[in-house]
């Protein structure tokens, strides 16, 4: 931890050796917000950076502030090299380290809680809610899974033995030490483990199970996968995609919406949400892969997908984006403005929404040799 002091501000500097505590969080409307920390970014000067000034360097390479603060944040410290100072005009040269100090603000998620499902010596269950990540990513290092059972339950270390997507809800299995996450990863790749989800998804399925034996394909710039099917022309040898498979079985249907058992056999990313769509029945909130003729984009559900990263600065603003009017609130609960900063007063970064439905995919259960764990359906799940 370093300490700094600018102007009148006590600057304490966090790097990944402080935990998160249960005071990091801010609760508001339903919405989980993590209290803004100072925190040292580290990269290394690559090749091409090299006999550029520190100040271009970040106004070229990092386009996300203006000029102007890159000049005050080398001015003041907030940008080192080598853990030094320098002045503005200080050529870097390459291998260098270079630190960016920065008023870290969270993306927020739901308040629901991570409901802690089976506690064992060496194995910990719970229930994710949609809207949080596992671990730390991204913008996100304290608003996770992982980190919310540390503050709130003093867990830790935790080893997620799988993942889930962040907008998916459900089981997650976490080991409580690395030789009980070796053993479960072992099993896993072996195909000894079996995974089963359930999803709301549109129209009447077929009543019979359906067995979708399609290539998938995920590209991550556009953050979506496609499946890839298999035609005269078309060698296997030429395909992108990856080998997935995933059995599906309806268990209810209303005759707009089915409830449908998904069993995925290979473990591809989104390989759930793009099988369903090849069916025909996509999840029926899921706007990334619902067709055109289905989405109705007024609805809630609107952008389930927006906060992970795609397109932030599409999402509508809530009430905390709205400038100087939470200055006061936020200084009384010890959140002060960083007069540098430039997401403050905000409690999230600038351009995240406040209201995001959680997919209607849910993990329920998984099953390996002489164990299962299971979680509760969600309430979505009842089409009563």
């Amino acid at each position: 931890m370093k300490r700094g002091r600018e102007e009148d501000m006590d600057i304490v500097w966090q790097t990944p050796a402080n935990p998160p505590e249960r005071r990091d969080y801010i609760f508001r409307n339903g919405i989980r917000y993590v209290r803004p920390y100072y925190f040292e970014f580290i990269c290394h000067v690559k090749n091409r950076w090299a006999g550029k000034t520190i100040v271009d360097l970040f106004a070229e390479e990092f386009k996300g502030r203006p000029y102007d603060y890159y000049v005050s944040a080398v001015k003041s410290g907030r940008i080192q090299v080598d853990g030094e100072m320098v002045p503005v005009s200080y050529i870097v040269q390459s291998s260098q380290k270079i630190s960016h100090f920065l008023h870290r603000h969270e993306p927020p998620v739901m308040a629901w809680d991570v409901s802690i499902l089976q506690k064992e010596p060496d194995v910990l269950t719970v229930c994710k809610p949609a809207s949080v990540p596992v671990h730390p990513c991204g913008q996100y290092r304290k608003n996770t899974v992982v980190g919310i059972l540390q503050a709130e339950h003093d867990l830790a270390p935790l080893f997620p033995i799988h993942r889930l997507d962040r907008l998916v809800s459900g089981l997650l299995i976490l080991a409580r030490n690395a030789s009980k996450a070796d053993l479960f990863r072992q099993q896993i790749e072996a195909g000894m483990v079996q995974k089963q989800y359930v999803a709301k998804v549109v129209g009447v399925f077929p009543e019979y199970e359906q067995v979708v034996n399609v290539n998938v394909n995920y590209n991550a710039r556009e953050g979506r996968s496609t499946v890839e099917v298999e035609s005269a022309g078309n060698a296997r040898t030429s395909m992108k995609g990856k080998a997935a498979c995933t059995k599906f079985t309806r268990i209810s249907t209303n005759g707009t919406h089915s409830i449908v058992l998904c069993e995925p056999v290979t473990g591809r990313t989104h390989q759930i949400r793009v099988h369903l769509q090849y069916t025909g029945h996509p999840i029926a909130n899921d706007m990334l892969y619902l067709s055109e003729q289905v989405v109705d984009r007024s609805s809630k559900c609107m952008g389930a997908d927006s906060a992970a990263g795609k397109s932030p600065h599409s999402l509508p603003a809530g009430p905390e984006e709205h400038g100087l009017a939470l200055s006061e609130e936020n200084s009384k609960e010890g959140f002060s403005i960083d007069p540098m900063c430039t997401n403050c007063p905000s409690l999230g970064p600038k351009g995240y929404g406040r209201d995001e439905e959680g997919l209607w995919l849910h993990c329920f259960r998984y099953t390996g040799p002489g164990w299962t764990y299971e979680c509760p359906y969600p309430d979505w799940a009842s089409l009563n």
